[in-house]
């Protein structure tokens, strides 16, 4: 399967080198470029890529409101945000408005196309330094060992199924927890799957916070 990608960017440079990139990838294809949000919106809704590069920055409608409307308007689309902006509240807004990804723009290449991929597959990145301080930040809501029993919902789970999502909250990929519990890939997404119904959750994101304000796992 090729990867449609829409690279929203107001920088032209930026834009012809994600281009040059994803286009040495046999399954990858940009299908258009955008210069600020309202392209971005309206090349969504006539491309309905499978993945759009979303710049925060960008001039009238920026990248986080862009990716709302292009998440309403094309909800099959994932949007993943870069930005040079390595600021909690782009992280936070963008994962709030939709956005399945956010990553800094000096994240290197191959971890810009396996983002991608994973994203395209439908799960959800976000780098390391952003999910440790969004756990900082939900630190002082995270009921410790003396609070009320742990959220009834966990009870819903296999031991298997807490075992996948504890290594989801420890920020494994899927890839990466098939090899730790020595299962195939498309097992752990079935797990997945089954674990985001049964705990009413809407993606990735929301399973590693669970994962926390549960106190199935604790930050370090």
């Amino acid at each position: 399967m090729t990867i449609r990608i829409l690279i929203a960017d107001d920088e032209a440079l930026l834009r012809m080198a994600f281009s040059t990139v994803l286009e040495a990838q046999p399954d990858m294809a940009p299908v258009g470029e955008a210069a600020d949000g309202i392209q971005a919106i309206r090349l969504a809704r006539e491309l309905r890529p499978d993945v759009v590069l979303m710049d925060v920055r960008m001039p009238g409608t920026d990248g986080i409101e862009a990716t709302r409307q292009v998440i309403r308007i094309s909800p099959q689309s994932r949007v993943l945000i870069l930005t040079t902006f390595d600021l909690d509240e782009y992280a936070f807004a963008g994962l709030n408005a939709g956005a399945s990804g956010f990553l800094l723009k000096n994240t290197r290449p191959e971890e810009l196309l396996t983002a991608i991929r994973s994203v395209a597959a439908g799960d959800a990145v976000v780098s390391p330094r952003i999910t440790r301080r969004l756990l900082e930040n939900l630190r002082p809501h995270i009921p410790d060992g003396s609070s009320a029993d742990r959220d009834e919902r966990l009870s819903r789970l296999s031991g298997r199924e807490r075992e996948v999502l504890i290594h989801v909250g420890c920020g494994l990929s899927n890839t990466e927890i098939a090899a730790t519990l020595y299962l195939a890939e498309a097992t752990v997404k079935s797990h997945l799957g089954r674990i985001l119904q049964k705990l009413e959750l809407r993606d990735r994101i929301q399973a590693v916070i669970f994962a926390y304000e549960s106190r199935l796992i604790h930050p370090a």
